[in-house]
Parts: structure tokens; C-alpha cells; sequence
């Protein structure tokens, strides 16, 4: 069984040693690394929606001829704590192979110690962003 990517590990244990009165300021710096949708990218085109978030969120996982998983993401400015979800996620499984993609523990915003930092109701956005990504690539895996 594959691990999670080592760079999400490194930002799971950054989080989960970080003092509690830190840990918002930490996910909000990762709400300004989530890149923006590339140029030419049709509006939203292939991307599925996350109903669980409560704010309009998009995402599409492909899996590369070379095994590789790509994210992409959409999420407006407004929604800073969904943002950070998805730069964290992006950031943690750039260059990540499926396997590892879909080894990542679907706690993984627990095991971070997000849970007394933030609302339940975000906590299962996060955790609903992370099942669609996994969800994409076992049916490309096939």
C-alpha cells in the first residue's frame, strides 16, 4: 500500500504541531497558493461540482499517461477556508501518483488538527473535496 505524497505529510505535521491559536492563521497563507485555473480553460468545462461546500466549488483529478494525478480547482476568493483546502491539497499532491492520491486517510483535516480550529460543516466540505478527488481517479484507474 502506497503512502500519502511526503510533501501532504510535511503539511499534515506542520499543522498538527502548530499551536492552536496558529493553525487559522497557517490554512489561510495556503488560501493564496491555490494557482488559478489555467489560460483557455473553458468555463468550469469537465469540473465537478461539491455540493457539500458552501460555496460554489469545482474540481477535476486526471490521471497522466505517466500515472501522475493533476488537480485542478475553482473557488472563489470569498470562501478563504474552502480555498486553503484546495491549496493544501494541490500543493501536497503535486507530481503524487494515484496510488499515493488515493492513499491519503480520509481524516486527513482531523489528523491536522483543523477540527477545533474551524466549523464542522467546513470540516465535511474539506473531507467531501478529498472523496471527489479520490472518487475521479479510481473510475480513470478503472
Amino acid at each position: 500500500m502506497a503512502d500519502m505524497p511526503a510533501r501532504l505529510a510535511e503539511i499534515v505535521d506542520e499543522f498538527a504541531a502548530a499551536p492552536r491559536d496558529l493553525v487559522l492563521e497557517l490554512l489561510l497563507e495556503y488560501s493564496d497558493v491555490l494557482p488559478a485555473l489555467p489560460a483557455g480553460t473553458a468555463e468550469r468545462e469537465g469540473m465537478e461540482q461539491v455540493p457539500e461546500c458552501q460555496t460554489a466549488f469545482f474540481l477535476r483529478a486526471r490521471v497522466t499517461p505517466e500515472g501522475t494525478v493533476e488537480t485542478l480547482f475553482d473557488c472563489p476568493p470569498e470562501a478563504p477556508t474552502t480555498r486553503a483546502f484546495a491549496g493544501i491539497l494541490a500543493e501536497g499532491l503535486a507530481g503524487a501518483s494515484a496510488e499515493q492520491v488515493l492513499a491519503v486517510p480520509d481524516d486527513l483535516y482531523q489528523r491536522m488538527g483543523l477540527a477545533q480550529a474551524i466549523s464542522p460543516l467546513r470540516i465535511r466540505g474539506g473531507t467531501a473535496i478529498l472523496g471527489r478527488l479520490k472518487r475521479q481517479i479510481r473510475e480513470q484507474l478503472g
